[in-house]
């Protein structure tokens, strides 16, 4: 897929879309909560966070799909991020991931859910993925739960041990799946 074919995708009350530069300071005081940071080593500066959106953005244009920026429709607001990219190399599974990062100020409305409903979505009908994982922090229940709700199955065999995290809880890594033959998902 060529930038030419790059897809903003829409639900009920999202936009997903390309990164824009006006994103930043929403994007940068989002990495800068703990509590959303709360199953990452560290915050993000101001500086990585901009080099995060640079990078995401980048693999949008690139490959047409990736970590979108996430919107509400009615309001233009940016609330977070939500997409596919391929495992990291290091991990000891491999496929194609599905995840999402919501502000503080989103969570509880139901939007991780929709976006991740739509990222699926595309997953499965446009890309024709067979399969796409989500891998969470043994300790994020908030994750668990959503891809839970999404239908996604845990397999206890999957579980890692990511040595890019310092040693201690944020080690233990769950990996959850979902294939194309077990979609779509109850919308429920």
């Amino acid at each position: 897929m060529t930038a030419e074919q790059f897809t903003e995708l829409t639900t009920e009350r999202l936009r997903l879309r390309q990164w824009h530069p006006g994103d930043l300071d929403a994007w940068a005081a989002m990495n800068a909560d703990p509590q959303v940071r709360e199953f990452w080593p560290d915050l993000l500066t101001r500086e990585q966070a901009a080099a995060s959106m640079e990078y995401f953005r980048g693999e949008l244009a690139h490959r047409g799909w990736g970590w979108w920026a996430v919107e509400v429709a009615a309001t233009g607001e940016f609330i977070g991020m939500a997409g596919l990219d391929p495992v990291d190399e290091e991990a000891p599974v491999n496929g194609v991931e599905a995840g999402w990062r919501f502000a503080r100020s989103a969570w509880g409305r139901g939007y991780a859910t929709e976006a991740a409903r739509a990222v699926l979505a595309y997953g499965f009908q446009i890309l024709r993925l067979p399969e796409i994982l989500a891998i969470a922090v043994a300790g994020n229940e908030r994750s668990r739960a959503l891809m839970r709700r999404l239908g996604m199955t845990h397999d206890p065999a999957e579980d890692f041990e990511d040595l890019s995290m310092p040693p201690g809880p944020l080690r233990h890594s769950v990996v959850y799946r979902m294939t194309a033959g077990s979609y779509p998902i109850d919308k429920s």
